[in-house]
């Protein structure tokens, strides 16, 4: 017989640090971020550039990855450059573009 795990103490405390790494990702913009870093470091100034917002906005998306442990950052002279702290988040990547592909197959199967 399979354990039930019920959601409390320890295991309430590590889903919602998961929950954390989600929701940071839970932004086209962030997302767009860590697929441009998969690629290599980025200065702030270049990921400004790409996403077509301000400074301070991209910051804030910046700091929302880091925070969440996401991305690592490394101050030169007066530019900020960021990488992908565990390339690993890219899996993900891939299994949420599993879950469009079949999503869009389902759904034409559906339509006709």
């Amino acid at each position: 017989m399979v354990s039930k795990q019920k959601l409390g103490g320890e295991v309430k405390a590590h889903m919602e640090c998961r929950a954390k790494v989600m929701k940071a990702l839970a932004h086209s913009s962030r997302l767009f971020i860590v697929d441009e870093l998969s690629r290599g470091e980025r200065c702030v100034c270049e990921l400004t550039e790409m996403i077509g917002a301000d400074v301070s906005t991209v910051s804030k998306h910046l700091a929302v990855l880091r925070e969440a442990g996401l991305v690592l950052d490394e101050r030169r002279g007066v530019q900020i450059f960021y990488r992908l702290r565990v390339p690993c988040i890219l899996n993900f990547f891939g299994c949420v573009e599993a879950v469009l592909e079949e999503t869009a197959r389902e759904r034409a199967v559906a339509g006709g």
